[in-house]
């Protein structure tokens, strides 16, 4: 919900609700899924109450700045989270693939590709290591009287399709289709007994997505299926309009985000 307040040169700028706090933690230990997906479990005190309740919910990641080993958190002004000195802090978005609230642990996975805030954080993230988490977000929210499901992401979007596998009802069917960049980022997903997974490797000399938008648009999605689309930022705007605009699809019956923007570093 937006609000307008005036600022001293009498423009009203919009303001947004607060998210809620960061709690801090520190990394617990590390492992690599795959080569280019490695888990992250952050533990602390402060995750007591912290719950996820919904599949492929986010949560915010506040890392410490490139050059410093510090963790400072920011203040909320708002419309966003601000260091002291006025720079904008690193936070990233991810899925939180694991929470034990008793256990005082949360794992997110990271797609580390040699590039990017996170990616680089990832890479030489080690025990004890300072951070702070904020959340959880909204999730997806499952429709009871759904026939099916089509699920669709590139690697970053491992972490929520393998939530949804384990949150979907046992007697639906559950088409999966999954882009990576190579054969090794192939994943052994949650085993669902509806479920068919197909991988797709992305082709030499095509871009981010190209190969999910292909899947999509070559599935079929019977009456009655709901559909949950994530990944690059542009891909996944060409596949929205084509369920929408080409398939004739229902808005509430699918839900497409984008999880990060091609050439934009800071987004990963």
């Amino acid at each position: 919900m937006l609000r307008v307040v005036a600022t001293s040169d009498a423009r009203p700028m919009p303001t947004r609700r607060e998210p809620p706090p960061f709690r801090r933690v520190e990394v617990a230990r590390v492992e690599d899924r795959s080569p280019r997906l490695r888990r992250v479990t952050f533990t602390g005190a402060e995750l007591e109450g912290f719950q996820v309740d919904e599949p492929a919910a986010s949560v915010r990641v506040l890392l410490p700045g490139p050059d410093s080993s510090e963790l400072v958190i920011p203040t909320w002004n708002g419309n966003e989270f601000l260091l002291p000195d006025g720079r904008r802090p690193v936070i990233r978005t991810f899925t939180p693939r694991r929470c034990d609230e008793p256990g005082r642990e949360l794992d997110v996975e990271i797609v580390v590709h040699g590039g990017g805030a996170a990616s680089a954080w990832a890479t030489g993230a080690g025990e004890g290591d300072p951070a702070a988490v904020s959340g959880p977000g909204r999730g997806y929210e499952i429709d009871p009287a759904a026939t099916g499901f089509l699920l669709a992401g590139d690697e970053t979007a491992l972490p929520a399709v393998g939530q949804l596998l384990e949150a979907l009802p046992a007697g639906v069917p559950v088409a999966v289709h999954v882009e990576v960049a190579t054969p090794e980022g192939r994943l052994d997903l949650p085993d669902h007994p509806g479920a068919t997974v197909e991988w797709h490797e992305l082709p030499a000399g095509a871009g981010p997505g190209d190969a999910l938008v292909a899947a999509v648009m070559d599935a079929e999605i019977p009456d009655g299926t709901r559909v949950w689309v994530a990944g690059e930022a542009a891909a996944v705007q060409r596949i929205r309009k084509h369920l929408f605009d080409q398939r004739g699809l229902d808005r509430s019956q699918a839900t497409v985000r984008g999880y990060w923007k091609r050439g934009r570093a800071a987004s990963s």
